[in-house]
């Protein structure tokens, strides 16, 4: 029996030769190979430590070369060699009963320094190294890189134009009338437009190529113009606020999912109908709750719908004036946690609700615009505590609703003639974007950018010759979406610090247009015809419009049209019975028919020398013909005026 194997179990019997004669058979056929793990530790230490002095001896040589005058050197290296071995060999023994993990132990190939194995960086470890060697070369490097790059993005903390995206853009032909809404799923994905002129159109920018075009238009609300449109959280439906009563639910596919309920507009509570009941003015989905909704209308409230119920609403709000009276809400919006509803109203005040209590304001700010002016956007930063409002007087505010007495900033001369221009912050919460409206050929319209804290105005873009309404700049995208009111919806975004959006339409070429070239029968297949009736399946266009070639019928070149009076059975152009004959020719005639007298007269002449029909049967007993001469009285009567003239 192998001596590897005197710690058998118990259960073996007398080992392998006692088992084989007791089952009947000579062996188990070949062993297993063993390993003595003593020795094949004991062998990778030594090559270790020969390789460790091989490698010490180079360095010396080298150094030894390097310095000048010395010619002892020899019998010094072999003492300094012999001497490490004896203390290579004394700590590899006592390496052996230690722990073989230790840092003073140099095992295996030596290890190159940019991999940094130890933690002493300038112990010199491995091959020699050539002279002036650093051995931070590529650190150095890295560093450098690091440093620049944190450069950088100090200055575009500093600079916060740097972080506008508006290098490039594109331009949506949306149709020839004012883009009133804007609307952008949470993916960034697809963008739908609406406008004065009652159309929804869908564009999807995967699958837009440089042609440019929207893959659907539809009129969801009919002869209403558009003014709001806004994806849910999910991006699976569509919200379309128009100008009637009644806000619709649109899928993505533009298909119908629900439409809300109008209200009884001979109630004079509000509260006690269940829809509105005059034109809604905008509305909005939950930042939360995918299936709650918001829209407020000229009746005086704001309600809250449920997706699931189209028949009641879900909660109303009724704004009230400084004397109690109601007032029209021209905005709305929910805070970006869901907790808060606001509205911008025609008095000029904003009023913000808690969205379970629907009675009392819980923030109310009375002169916050010019009362009878539309405040026409408010929009709640990304943190939650700063509300800003574009006022219909020309002006953009910024507020803190923890002291909402007064504006933490403000700023005029900024032109809006829509109720639905907008403002909104950046993804990083640090600028504040709207736009500019102008007269017919007055200028240009902008887009405006103002420092969030200071609230200077640091940067603006000329958009084009009309006015901008709508403005988005999305998240996700970190590309602004821009509405006009010329019909356009313009794109602006950044080769290097936007993502997908704009930039996957811009790279794909347009499409050409595949055109058949001639119209070929449809194949008709009859699997259980016979033979003789079946018809032979076409391989190719091509050999088809070859065999049509060969065909006299079917390459016979049609008959120009008919030309005069007809030939060969064909008749003219102008057909060839008697009542068409006489119908061209009356067509033709232009002769003045006014007066029958003198029509008939004019042949009286001809008539009398050249008798053809009745006169030659009469000439003998027919009188002579006397017809009646114009009086005077008579050209006076036809003088008179029509209502003087007597009637029959």
């Amino acid at each position: 029996m192998d001596a590897n194997n005197k710690d058998e179990p118990s259960g073996r019997i007398g080992g392998d030769g006692d088992i084989g004669s007791v089952m009947g058979f000579s062996g188990f056929g070949k062993k297993a190979r063993t390993f003595d793990l003593d020795a094949i530790f004991e062998q990778t230490r030594r090559t270790a430590i020969e390789r460790s002095q091989y490698v010490l001896e180079e360095r010396e040589k080298d150094t030894q070369k390097e310095e000048e005058g010395e010619s002892s050197m020899p019998v010094t290296h072999k003492a300094a060699t012999s001497s490490f071995r004896e203390q290579q060999s004394e700590s590899s023994s006592d390496s052996s009963e230690s722990d073989s993990n230790s840092d003073s132990e140099l095992i295996g190939p030596p290890v190159l320094p940019q991999h940094g194995g130890h933690e002493n960086d300038n112990e010199l470890v491995g091959p020699p190294l050539p002279p002036g060697y650093t051995g931070s070369t590529a650190h150095s490097d890295d560093d450098d890189d690091d440093e620049r790059e944190d450069d950088d993005d100090d200055d575009d903390d500093d600079n916060p134009v740097k972080r506008v995206p508006d290098t490039h853009e594109i331009t949506l032909q949306h149709g020839t009338k004012t883009v009133s809404a804007l609307g952008l799923d949470p993916s960034g994905a697809r963008l739908v437009t609406g406008g004065y002129d009652y159309d929804v159109r869908f564009w999807d920018f995967a699958g837009m190529d440089q042609s440019l075009q929207a893959f659907r238009s539809l009129q969801p609300c009919e002869c209403h113009q558009i003014k709001a449109l806004q994806y849910s959280i999910t991006g699976d439906v569509l919200l379309v606020v128009s100008g009637n009563a009644q806000a619709k639910i649109l899928d993505r596919d533009g298909f119908n999912v629900m439409e809300c309920v109008k209200g009884d507009q001979y109630i004079v509570d509000m509260a006690n109908t269940k829809g509105h009941t005059a034109m809604l003015n905008c509305g909005c989905w939950h930042p939360k709750i995918k299936e709650e909704f918001m829209t407020c209308s000229n009746d005086g409230t704001v309600r809250t719908w449920d997706v699931n119920s189209e028949k009641q609403h879900k909660s109303v709000f009724k704004p009230r004036s400084f004397q109690g009276k109601k007032v029209i809400p021209t905005c709305c919006t929910y805070s970006r946690d869901g907790k808060l509803i606001a509205a911008g109203c025609q008095d000029g005040s904003i009023q913000i609700w808690d969205r379970n209590l629907s009675v009392h304001t819980k923030f109310h700010c009375r002169q916050a615009h010019t009362p009878g002016s539309d405040t026409s956007c408010l929009c709640f930063s990304y943190d939650g505590m700063t509300l800003s409002s574009r006022g219909g007087d020309d002006t953009l505010k910024i507020w803190d609703i923890r002291n909402f007495r007064k504006p933490v900033n403000e700023t005029t001369r900024l032109t809006n003639y829509f109720s639905m221009t907008d403002c909104c912050f950046s993804p990083d919460d640090k600028l504040l974007v709207t736009g500019t409206s102008v007269k017919k050929d007055e200028g240009n319209g902008k887009l405006v950018f103002f420092d969030r804290v200071s609230f200077q105005k640091v940067h603006e873009v000329e958009v084009t010759n009309a006015s901008v309404v709508r403005c988005l700049w999305h998240p996700k995208l970190n590309q602004i979406m821009v509405g006009t009111s010329n019909g356009l919806a313009k794109v602006y975004y950044d080769p290097i610090k936007s993502h997908r959006g704009a930039k996957l339409c811009v790279v794909k070429s347009q499409r050409k247009e595949r055109q058949a070239e001639a119209l070929t029968q449809d194949y008709i297949i009859t699997p259980h015809a016979l033979p003789m009736f079946r018809e032979a399946r076409q391989r190719s266009t091509r050999k088809q419009l070859e065999k049509d070639r060969l065909d006299p019928k079917r390459s016979h070149k049609p008959e120009p049209p008919v030309s005069g009076p007809g030939r060969g059975g064909r008749v003219a152009a102008h057909g060839g019975t008697l009542s068409s004959f006489i119908v061209k020719n009356i067509a033709l005639d232009k002769t003045d028919d006014s007066n029958p007298r003198e029509a008939i007269l004019r042949h009286a002449k001809e008539a009398a020398d050249n008798p053809y029909w009745v006169a030659p049967a009469y000439k003998t007993t027919q009188p002579e013909p006397m017809f009646a001469e114009e009086s005077e009285e008579d050209e006076e009567a036809e003088k008179e005026p029509e209502w003087k003239k007597r009637k029959i």
